[in-house]
This record gives structure tokens, C-alpha cells and sequence, in this order.
């Protein structure tokens, strides 16, 4: 039987990214998805299962029936506000969901994983960039859930044969280059996403969350890297534990940091609408700055981003709302030639 590769959450948005450059380097792949926040056309390679990872009778019968080599887990509940309110639901899906995977992993002999973590695990950091062995002191449940998935992947993996390679987010934007997928959740909060839609006259305004922090303008700095990059990784990363690569822990993004004031500029010279912009209190949880240090993941994967620009991240996720909005105008004329 042919090996295959199960993708959880690989209905939404990095998940059907990555799986795009997995089908197209031959990987055979099963999606599993709740559809709650995916889209069913986001899956351009595959068999697709609808189920949750809550379900461990289901998701053992999804093993059974397959071969699997290797598990990618994207499925995971990702607001920082959401989950100051709703912690327990948090920790359920995101972490006891990530055990309940370990459990069908360690039943059906499934000995490579690569799982979707998050820079909120470092919390507030006394020094940017942040490097893999800066310590994790998250500062919402978001990051504490994910901080505790990584421990579970971590001990299972010293007690079994495991292979892993967790990868720590940073702000993940934009769209696939050649236009054909996005960000498509409705709930979706990532600010460039919301300044995309401001300049397309979907949403009202765009709100800064604090403008007093201690970075240069006032408001918060993050690192934000393209989805197709980010993809890219975990590409990286399987091909690296196919070669019998140690577990690895690795930042993902670029080392570069824009405040919230610059990348609101940003789209608004990108679209030629001046939106507007309102200044309201910080957000709960939501640190000063946040940048990555890339380093490791260029050295050990091998990895190359493409697409480390702020103006092709805006343009890629300006064309995809466009797209989205309309479903009329070429999104390749308005990308560009990146």
C-alpha cells in the first residue's frame, strides 16, 4: 500500500496552502477537517474526511484505513481574544485534540509529525529577535495551549520513536502568488486582512490596538511572513524528517519587524484608499514586539523564503480580498510580476 499523509485542519488557511506544494511535489494526502473555519474548494489535492479530532473512534478509523507515513497538524482554534474568553474550549481543541492525534500515531505506528505552534508561546520576550531557546512564557491560553501540545509531542517523542519538527509561527499573511487560494474565514482578525478589507470597502475602519507601547510610533511590532513560505517550510520539514532528521523546534519568519501604523500605511498605498483608522486600548495578552530569529530553520531545513517582502505579502492579500469581493478582476495584473 502506497504511504500517505494525513493533514489535519488542511481545509483552512496555511493547511491548504501547504497542501497545494505538497500535491504538487507527489505527496498522497488525507485531509481531515471539521470545516469549521476551512472551505472544502480551499483542498486542491487529496481525499478529503470530514471529522473531528475530538472524535477518537473516527480518527482511529481514518488510521486504520490508511497507511500513513507522517501527520501535519493544523487543526487548531487560533484567536488570542477568543480564547481570554473561552480557555477551556482552548485547551480542548487545540491540546487535548494534539493528544488524542499522539494516541492514533502511537497505536497505528505513525513515527513522523510536523505540528503547527505558534510565536505566543513566547510571550512577552525582553529580547527581539527571538531565538528557539528564548524562554516560553505565554501570555494567554492561545500560547499556553499550543506551549502545552509541543510539551506532549515532546514526551511522547522521548518515550517512543517519534520524530518531530514544531514550528513556532509569526504573523502569517497573504495569499498563494498565483492567486488561487487565501484566507477565507469569516471571523478572521489578522490586521492585514482586516486593513484589506477596510480598502475595499467591507469593513468600516481598521482599529489600532494600543498605541502606547514602547516601540518607536507607539504601536505593536510584529513579523509577518507570506503563507507561501510558510508553506514551504513544511514541505522542508518533511522532506527533512523523510531523511531521518532529528526533532527540531523552529521559528518561522523572516527576522524583519513592521508596527501596526507601517503596514496600515502599507495597504493604503497599495489600494489608494485612505481608510480610516481608529485608536483604541491594547488588547489583553497582546505583546509590545515580536520578532523572529530565523536562523535555525534556514540552517537545519535548508529553507528559502521567496517572498520576504511587506509589499508582496499586502499585494498577494489585497488581490485575494479583490478576488473574493468581485470574482471579476485578473489577480495576476493586480500581484504584479513577484
Amino acid at each position: 500500500m502506497k504511504k500517505q499523509i494525513l493533514v489535519t485542519g488542511g481545509a483552512g488557511y496555511i493547511g491548504s496552502h501547504t497542501i497545494k506544494q505538497l500535491g504538487e511535489n507527489g505527496y498522497d494526502i488525507v485531509v481531515y477537517d471539521n470545516l469549521s473555519t476551512g472551505k472544502i474548494d480551499a483542498i486542491s489535492y487529496g481525499t478529503f474526511v470530514e471529522g473531528e479530532l475530538g472524535d477518537r473512534q473516527q480518527l482511529a478509523r481514518v488510521f486504520a484505513e490508511h497507511n500513513f507515513d507522517a501527520v501535519l497538524h493544523f487543526a487548531a482554534s487560533i484567536s488570542v481574544p477568543d480564547s481570554l474568553v473561552e480557555p477551556l474550549a482552548y485547551y480542548s481543541n487545540n491540546t487535548a485534540n494534539t493528544l488524542n492525534l499522539l494516541h492514533c500515531c502511537q497505536q497505528f505506528g505513525v513515527n513522523k509529525f510536523i505540528f503547527s505552534s505558534t510565536a505566543a508561546v513566547y510571550g512577552q520576550p525582553e529580547v527581539n529577535p527571538i531565538s528557539e531557546d528564548t524562554k516560553t512564557e505565554p501570555l494567554n491560553p492561545y500560547g499556553s495551549s499550543k506551549l502545552m501540545s509541543e510539551r506532549l509531542i515532546g514526551d511522547y517523542a522521548s518515550a517512543s520513536n517519534l520524530k518531530y519538527v514544531i514550528l513556532r509561527y509569526f504573523n502569517v499573511a497573504g495569499a498563494e502568488v498565483g492567486g488561487t487560494l487565501g484566507q477565507s474565514g469569516k471571523k478572521a482578525s489578522h490586521l492585514i486582512k482586516v486593513a484589506c478589507d477596510a480598502a475595499l470597502g467591507t469593513r468600516p475602519s481598521v482599529s489600532i490596538f494600543g498605541t502606547d507601547f514602547d516601540t518607536p510610533d507607539g504601536t505593536g511590532i510584529r513579523d509577518y511572513i507570506h503563507v507561501d513560505d510558510l508553506a514551504r517550510a513544511h514541505v522542508d520539514a518533511l522532506a527533512y524528517l523523510n531523511g531521518d532528521g532529528d526533532s527540531q523546534i523552529l521559528n518561522c519568519g523572516y527576522g524583519q519587524g513592521y508596527s501596526v501604523r507601517q503596514v496600515i500605511e502599507k495597504v493604503k498605498e497599495i489600494s489608494g484608499v485612505d481608510f480610516t483608522v481608529i485608536e483604541a486600548e491594547r488588547r489583553a495578552g497582546d505583546p509590545a514586539c515580536v520578532i523572529a530569529s530565523a536562523e535555525q530553520i534556514v540552517q537545519t531545513l535548508g529553507w528559502q523564503p521567496r517572498f520576504n517582502d511587506l509589499d508582496i505579502i499586502v499585494r498577494t492579500a489585497l488581490a485575494w480580498e479583490k478576488k473574493l469581493n468581485s470574482r471579476s478582476l485578473p489577480v495576476q495584473e493586480l500581484v504584479g510580476k513577484h
